[in-house]
C-alpha cells in the first residue's frame, strides 16, 4: 500500500463538506448498517462490491475521499483496495460512523435521503397539490377526465400500480405527457410508492406550465392500500415509444421555456473536451433518456441514469459533491431540461450538452460497462463438478451473495458470509473452499480477502448461481438463517412497507415528512427551491 490513510476526526470531516472542495464521502458498510443510520452527505459504497462502485461514483482517482465505517476495520480494508485501484487521497473517519452522532451531528435514516428530503422541502415551498387514495378512488369512479401517471421505473410499475395507471418515470413527462393529455381540462394524477417521486413528478409539469390540473396522489401505493384499495399487479399499460408531432413541437416549446426561465446553463462539445481532460474537476457524464434509446446508442464514456430516477436517487450516480454532471438527451432536451432544472435547485453544477446528442455522436451501444473486478487467474468449478464435490463432502460452499436470496435458496450444505466479514469464516484445514454468488462479481472479490487470510485452495462456482439454476441442480432455503442481526446488507424496516405491514408504510411515510426538520437541523444541505 502507498500513502497511509489519515485518521479524521468529526468535526474536520464537517469542515471538509463546507469547505467548497470536491468530496467524496463514501460509507463502506453493508446497506441494512447504511440504511439504520448515515450522514447527510454519506455515499453508499459497501464494501462488498467497492471495486465495482468506486470508479463510478469517483472517476478521477486523485480526487479526496473519506471513508466511513462501523470502527470495525472495513475503512482500512476499503483503503487498501482503493489504493491498489490508483486512488491516493484517501481518509478515514476515526471512530467511524457512530464517532459522527458522538460528536453532536444529525444521522438520517433510510436511503437515497437527499434526494427524499429535496422532495419533501419541495412540496413544502411549493405547496404542490395533492389528493388523497379516496378522492382519486371517487375521480375514478365518477369517470372523471383524468389521466393517473406513475413515475416509477416501468419495473416498478409492472409490479404494482394504481388501477389503470400509466408507466411514465417522471423525466419523460414533459416529453411525451402531451400526448397522453392532450386535453387542457384533463386532470392529471402523479403517482409512486410513497412520496417523493409523486410530488417531484407533479411540480415538474407544473413548473413548466402545462395548462392542467395537475396533481400528486398524496402516499402514493401505499396510501391507495392504506385507504383499502387494490393495487394491480403486472400492468404493461405505458407510454407510446414514439411522440407525435404535436406532441414533439409542445415538448421541445415547454423544455425552451423551462432553460429559459431557470437558467439552465449549455456545454458546447469543445468545453465537454476540455473538462473531459481536467484532470482537477471529476466529471459525470449522465445520459437521461429511457434505457432503450441508451442501448441504442450513446456517447462514449457516458453513464445511463434515466433522468426520474437520476433526481430520486442522485447518490447512486454521482459520488463527488461538487463534481461538475453533463446530462445528455436528444433534441429537444426536454428530460435534461426537467432533470437539470431540478438537480440545479439540489445544489448541483449541472449543465445540458448544447443541441442534444446527434446519432454520429452515439458510437457506443449496449449497457453501461462495469469495470472487470477480481483476478482473472482465479481458479473455478463448473457446477457438475462442484455438484460432485458437494456429495463428495470435499468442498466448504460459501454464498457471498445478498442474505435474502441465501435465505430464500442457496447450493445445498452452503454457508453464508459477507466480504467485510469473511476473514471470520470458520474454515478447516485441507478442505477446499467454493465461493459463489448470483452471478461471479461478489464471489471474485470476495475471494480476494479470503486468500490473504487462509493457505486453503480457494475457487469460484463458474457462472455463479445463475448457471447452477440453469443446470438444474438443487437448491434449498434457510427463512430464519442468517439471522436478521447478521443480515448487515438488508434493511428490514424499509422493506416492510410493502410486505402487507400497514405499521410499516405509515412509519416510512411519516419518516419522509419529518426528513426537513432534519434537514434544517444538520445545515448541510443546498437546497434552493424555484418555482414557476
Amino acid at each position: 500500500m502507498g500513502k497511509m490513510p489519515e485518521l479524521i476526526d468529526a468535526p474536520t470531516l464537517k469542515s471538509w463538506i463546507n469547505d467548497g472542495e470536491e468530496l467524496a464521502l463514501f460509507d463502506v458498510r453493508e446497506a441494512g448498517q447504511f440504511g439504520e443510520d448515515h450522514m447527510l452527505h454519506a455515499i453508499p459504497c459497501p464494501y462488498s462490491i467497492i471495486e465495482t462502485r468506486a470508479p463510478l461514483l469517483a472517476p478521477r482517482t486523485t480526487v479526496r475521499i473519506a471513508l466511513i465505517d462501523a470502527a470495525d476495520g472495513t475503512a482500512q480494508k476499503a483503503a487498501r483496495r482503493l489504493d491498489g485501484m490508483g486512488y491516493s487521497d484517501i481518509s478515514i473517519l476515526d471512530g467511524g460512523n457512530a464517532a459522527w452522532a458522538g460528536a453532536g451531528y444529525e444521522v438520517f435514516q433510510g436511503v437515497n435521503v437527499p434526494s427524499k428530503a429535496f422532495g419533501e422541502v419541495v412540496e413544502h415551498a411549493a405547496d404542490t397539490p395533492r389528493i388523497a387514495a379516496e378522492e382519486l378512488n371517487a375521480m375514478m369512479e365518477a369517470g372523471e377526465n383524468m389521466v393517473i401517471v406513475d413515475g416509477r421505473t416501468p419495473s416498478e410499475h409492472h409490479r404494482m400500480s394504481i388501477p389503470g395507471g400509466i408507466s411514465l418515470p417522471n423525466a419523460e413527462m414533459v416529453y411525451r405527457i402531451h400526448d397522453l393529455a392532450p386535453d387542457p381540462e384533463t386532470t392529471v394524477v402523479v403517482n409512486c410508492a410513497g412520496r417523493t417521486r409523486s410530488i417531484i413528478g407533479a411540480q415538474a409539469l407544473i413548473n413548466t406550465g402545462l395548462p392542467n390540473r395537475v396533481v400528486a396522489l398524496k402516499a402514493g401505493t401505499m396510501g391507495w392500500t392504506l385507504a383499502g384499495f387494490e393495487l394491480d399487479h403486472g400492468s404493461n399499460l405505458r407510454y407510446p415509444d414514439e411522440p407525435t408531432a404535436d406532441g414533439a413541437a409542445k415538448a421541445a416549446e415547454y423544455a425552451a421555456d423551462v432553460m429559459k426561465r431557470f437558467d439552465l446553463p449549455t456545454v458546447d462539445r469543445d468545453t465537454l473536451a476540455t473538462w473531459r481532460e481536467d484532470e482537477a474537476r471529476t466529471l459525470f457524464l449522465l445520459d437521461v433518456r429511457a434505457v432503450e434509446e441508451f442501448e441504442d446508442g450513446h456517447l462514449p464514456g457516458s453513464m445511463h441514469a434515466p433522468g426520474g430516477q437520476l433526481v430520486q436517487a442522485t447518490d447512486e450516480w454521482c459520488g463527488v459533491w461538487r463534481a461538475r454532471v453533463v446530462l445528455i438527451d436528444t433534441a429537444p432536451c426536454a428530460r435534461a431540461a426537467i432533470t437539470s432544472h431540478w438537480l440545479k435547485q439540489m445544489g448541483w453544477d449541472v449543465h445540458i450538452l448544447h443541441g442534444g446528442l446527434d446519432p454520429s455522436e452515439a458510437t457506443e451501444q449496449g449497457k453501461s460497462l462495469a469495470p472487470g473486478v477480481g483476478a482473472p487467474d482465479l481458479e473455478t468449478m463448473t457446477p457438475v463438478e462442484l455438484s460432485s464435490a458437494i456429495n463428495a463432502g470435499s468442498a466448504l460452499v460459501v454464498d457471498v451473495d445478498h442474505s435474502m436470496h441465501y435465505r430464500d435458496a442457496h447450493l445445498p450444505g452452503a454457508v453464508w458470509s459477507i466480504r467485510s466479514r469473511i476473514d471470520l469464516l470458520d474454515v478447516p484445514a485441507g478442505v477446499q473452499v467454493i465461493l459463489y454468488s448470483e452471478h461471479e462479481t461478489r464471489a471474485r472479490l470476495a475471494a480476494i480477502d479470503l486468500s490473504e487470510v487462509i493457505d486453503n485452495s480457494v475457487a469460484i462456482l463458474h457462472g455463479g448461481r445463475e448457471a447452477w439454476e440453469a443446470a438444474g441442480l438443487p437448491m434449498e432455503g434457510s427463512p430464519d438463517t442468517p439471522p436478521d442481526e447478521d443480515c448487515i446488507d438488508y434493511l428490514f424496516w424499509v422493506s416492510r412497507r410493502h410486505m402487507g405491514s400497514d405499521e410499516a408504510a405509515l412509519a416510512y411515510l411519516e419518516w419522509e415528512e419529518n426528513l426537513p426538520a432534519q434537514i434544517e437541523a444538520d445545515g448541510d444541505a443546498r437546497f434552493t427551491v424555484m418555482t414557476r
